[in-house]
């Protein structure tokens, strides 16, 4: 037992380490930058009610993912004070990977036939 707490101990001080002195805040900005990101799809897809459908349902799939996601990565701290942490940062981090997936669909070049996001 005793080896795992130090690995605990050790994870938790590199967790540290690498986020900020608020992860929830980390998490609350990238969830802004997000949300705006995502406003803009929505108003290029106005005119494509089943595209915007589309990416509606890839986005609640997505947070479904996300969510699993860290609370697996947080299942090493399970009960211990440094579980909200790990969760904040891990949603931190993969919600700025969704926002910049989402930003290069509002980048996409004239006739990529890959991207589901018309230019402006």
């Amino acid at each position: 037992m005793r080896p795992f707490i130090a690995l605990v101990t050790v994870l938790a001080g590199l967790v540290a380490a690498h986020a900020s002195d608020d992860p929830a805040a980390d998490f609350r900005k990238a969830d802004k930058a997000l949300n705006e990101t995502f406003r803009q799809i929505e108003r290029r897809l106005a005119d494509d009610p089943d595209a915007k459908a589309r990416l509606v349902q890839a986005q609640r799939s997505w947070i479904s993912f996300r969510d699993a996601e860290c609370d697996f990565q947080s299942g090493g701290a399970d009960g211990g004070s440094v579980a909200p942490m790990v969760v904040a940062t891990c949603k931190a981090a993969l919600t700025s990977e969704r926002d910049d997936q989402l930003k290069a669909y509002l980048d996409c070049e004239e006739g990529d036939l890959a991207c589901p996001v018309p230019s402006e």
